[in-house]
C-alpha cells in the first residue's frame, strides 16, 4: 500500500469516495456528486488536507482532516466497501498517527450514532467517548 496527500486534483475521485461514505454511513446529507466534489476541491484549497492510501494505481482509502490549534479534527476517513475488516483502516491510521500527523495531539472524529460499525471501529482503534450531540427535529410548540 502507498501513502501520499492529496491534491486539487484529487477532488473528483474524493468527492466520489464520500457520496459512499455518505450512504454507508447513513448521513441525511443530500449533496449530490458534483456538490460533493466542488465542497471537496474548496475544503482543499483551503482549511483540510487529505492523506489517500492506494493499493496499485486505486485509492483503498482516504483521511480528510484539518489542524485546529490544540487537535486534529478528522472529518472523514473512508476504506473502500470490499477492502473493510482486513486491517486496511487500522493500518491507514498508524500510518497517520506515525507519518503525517504530530505526536501526542490528540485527534477528534465524529461518529453519527446511527453508525454501529464505525462506533465499534473507533473504539476498537483506541477512540473514547468525549460527548453526545442531540437535537430535536420537527419541534411542536408542545415541548
Amino acid at each position: 500500500m502507498f501513502h501520499r496527500s492529496a491534491s486539487i486534483g484529487d477532488a473528483q475521485a474524493l468527492g466520489e469516495l464520500n457520496h459512499q461514505l455518505i450512504e454507508d454511513e447513513g448521513h441525511r446529507n443530500p449533496m449530490t456528486v458534483p456538490e460533493l466534489v466542488s465542497r471537496m476541491r474548496r475544503w482543499l484549497e483551503t482549511d483540510y488536507q487529505a492523506s489517500i492510501f492506494e493499493d496499485g494505481s486505486a485509492i483503498v482509502a482516504y483521511a480528510l482532516y484539518r489542524y485546529e490549534n490544540d487537535h486534529v479534527y478528522l472529518r472523514q476517513f473512508f476504506v473502500q466497501r470490499q477492502k473493510r475488516r482486513s486491517g486496511l483502516g487500522r493500518h491507514c491510521l498508524k500510518i497517520l498517527f506515525s507519518q503525517v500527523w504530530p505526536e501526542g495531539k490528540r485527534i477528534s472524529v465524529d461518529v453519527l450514532c446511527t453508525n454501529p460499525g464505525g462506533i465499534a471501529f473507533w473504539k476498537a482503534v483506541g477512540f473514547t467517548d468525549y460527548c453526545v450531540t442531540l437535537e430535536i427535529t420537527n419541534r411542536t410548540n408542545n415541548a
